[in-house]
């Protein structure tokens, strides 16, 4: 008999600081869609939770439609939790209350349920379930309202706003103001003339590159370097000079294969450049994949690959000519 006292005065006294603590809060948040459910209102649940709070004497209200006081200060409410423990025969609901800071202020009782139609199960567990707030007399005692965020109001405040515009102004006219800002109803202002750091960084020195061409009816030399060429546009050529050019440009097709060449894509292709660097050849795609139309100098060709290595194929003097290329792309 003494224990049963001990536990009903225990289960009083808890009661009674759950009651103290709801009445802290002024609203119930209702959430049209619990976090349970598939879809919204599914099984007339958030309709059924509304409305049991409303019967209980508290004032809820649909997440989407909130109160201009929540809208300002959301700690006057509660939030409504369904926590869903169904079994495959039995339908188990408990609602749970949460505070602004998602913090636990209040859990009901399991409520039960062993009806198959998934309404009319889930509509007699969380009567249930609301059945813990039977025993409670909830009435609102404003303490959210004192806790609640400092708002500042701007009504009859005119003068202040008048006088902030005219030194808002004044400052928009002095040099020497490096920020200026403005946050009435009317107008929301902030310029900024700090100096701030350069992202722009100092050029680094351009490599030098230097392109030669030289043929039988044209000597060309572009330098990217100012000043200009020493060689003229083949004006003065003699026959030694183009003997010596036929030469070159054998030279120059005979030692593509010396080494290793590598590709630096151009918007049709690839140039070919030694280790120099140095731009030996020049590449175009086609419709072939790894087949090009290659050019060097005045003598065109192509550039394939066949079994994993790289060919260049050209006409000299009548003859066909198939040069190994080793080309890194």
């Amino acid at each position: 008999m003494k224990n049963t006292i001990v536990a009903l005065f225990f289960l009083i006294s808890l009661t009674g600081m759950a009651q103290e603590q709801l009445n802290d809060y002024k609203y119930i948040v209702v959430p049209k869609q619990f976090a349970e459910f598939k879809r919204e209102n599914q099984y007339q649940t958030s309709t059924l939770v509304k409305y049991l709070f409303v019967e209980k004497g508290f004032e809820a209200v649909y997440e989407d439609a909130l109160p201009q006081d929540l809208k300002d200060n959301g700690c006057l409410g509660l939030r409504a939790k369904l926590v869903d423990g169904s079994s495959m025969f039995t339908t188990k609901a408990i609602i749970k209350l949460e505070n602004c800071s998602g913090e636990e202020v209040f859990t009901t009782e399991e409520g039960k349920s062993k009806e198959k139609d998934y309404k009319e199960s889930y509509g007699e567990a969380i009567r249930e379930a609301f059945t813990s707030f039977d025993t409670m007399n909830y009435a609102y005692n404003g303490k959210a309202e004192n806790s609640g965020p400092i708002t500042v109001s701007m009504k009859n405040d005119v003068k202040k706003l008048a006088e902030e515009r005219r030194q808002n102004h004044s400052a928009a006219n002095r040099p020497d103001v490096m920020v200026e800002q403005e946050a009435t109803r009317e107008n929301q202002r902030y310029v900024d003339r700090r100096p701030v750091p350069s992202d722009l960084k100092k050029a680094e020195p351009k490599t030098e590159i230097v392109e030669q061409e030289g043929n039988e009816e044209q000597l060309s030399y572009n330098d990217q370097n100012s000043g200009e060429s020493d060689i003229s546009k083949g004006e003065g050529k003699d026959k030694s000079a183009t003997s010596g050019m036929k030469q070159g440009k054998d030279s120059e097709l005979s030692t593509l294969a010396s080494g290793t060449l590598y590709a630096q894509e151009l918007p049709n292709g690839y140039q070919l450049v030694d280790s120099t660097p140095k731009i030996r050849m020049k590449i175009e795609k086609t419709s072939m994949p790894d087949f090009y139309m290659a050019k060097v100098g005045d003598t065109s060709g192509t550039v394939f690959k066949k079994n994993g290595t790289w060919f260049f194929e050209y006409y000299s003097r009548g003859n066909l000519i198939s040069e190994e290329l080793d080309i890194k792309f």
